[in-house]
């Protein structure tokens, strides 16, 4: 039954993803280079648009690891707000449809549906810190390697994005506080 409830909730997430539309807006830029080995790792989730795949998530991360056929594995991982003990996962597939535009990456959490994941922006050096969203401007995600990220580096990706159309207001700061 758990899985059950998981397939449904993720079928939901990706039916979402894969119907938004970006016509009220120009199409976002996103990154032009993106070394995926680099980019491969965990990630915690530092803000986020609060939807109900993620409703009540906290301590959220992302294990991105890239296969030899050149796709990635992803694995989210987050706790219940309100039973951290519990932890809720989900697997999914990523690849990059077009090589010659390396940001805007697809991601299935199951057939037939897949979302977008576009890297809007990223820490050229060492791949610290990402902003992650979709065109239609309706999923936000701010990750970094660390738990937290410094105020000015969080400002500043804020700013980008409210310059991009994304209603910022709505970004829902995730608790990075649990043990394990």
């Amino acid at each position: 039954m758990k899985n059950y409830v998981l397939l449904i909730f993720f079928t939901i997430f990706s039916v979402m993803l894969s119907c938004s539309s970006g016509e009220k807006f120009p199409v976002i830029k996103t990154v032009k280079k993106v070394d995926l080995v680099k980019y491969s790792g965990r990630w915690f989730e530092i803000a986020r648009f609060d939807h109900s795949f993620e409703k009540g998530l906290v301590c959220v991360t992302a294990d991105y690891t890239l296969r030899p056929d050149g796709r990635i594995n992803v694995v989210n991982a987050g706790r219940k707000e309100n039973d951290r003990d519990r932890i809720k996962t989900a697997s999914a597939v990523a690849w990059l449809p077009d090589p010659k535009d390396e940001g805007k990456l697809k991601v299935r959490f199951f057939w037939p549906f897949t979302g977008d994941y576009w890297i809007i922006s990223l820490d050229g050096k060492n791949y610290e810190y990402a902003l992650i969203g979709t065109n239609s401007r309706e999923y936000l995600w701010i990750l970094s390697r660390k738990t937290d990220i410094d105020n000015a580096t969080y400002a500043r990706l804020v700013k980008y994005a409210k310059e991009l159309g994304f209603e910022t207001e709505k970004l829902y700061r995730v608790p990075q506080d649990c043990k394990n």
